[in-house]
């Protein structure tokens, strides 16, 4: 089992930064790779970034690369995303996820097991 807790989220500006954080706990934490997703109103939740259980590995979406960063300390059982020039179509609520399973950073829904309950990002014009 692997409990994960979102933090960080807010209401901002274009063009301000937030940084996410998630905090995990129960398994081994470097022994799996995690995620971030998000999920706008009427929208599908869909994939931001993702990074490997050492961090040495990283993948992010189209539409948030070069602004978003993901990153992980396996000291802290934690992992961020540091997003920059943000803009009002990345207001969306914000998950970490969980892949316990494959050895790959994987951008699939279904391929993570666990999930925080999100936080709320709303980017204003």
């Amino acid at each position: 089992q692997v409990q994960l807790v979102e933090s960080g989220g807010g209401l901002v500006q274009a063009g301000d930064s937030l940084r996410l954080s998630c905090a995990a706990s129960g398994r081994t934490f470097s022994s799996y790779a995690m995620g971030w997703f998000r999920q706008a109103p009427g929208k599908e939740r869909e994939f931001v970034a993702a990074i490997s259980r050492s961090g040495f590995n990283t993948n992010y979406a189209d539409s948030v690369k070069g602004r978003f960063t993901i990153s992980r300390d396996n000291g802290k059982n934690t992992v961020y995303l540091q997003m920059n020039s943000l803009k009002p179509e990345d207001t969306a609520v914000y998950y970490c996820a969980a892949d316990v399973r494959s050895s790959y950073i994987e951008t699939r829904m279904y391929d993570y097991n666990y999930w925080g309950q999100g936080t709320q990002v709303t980017v204003s014009s």
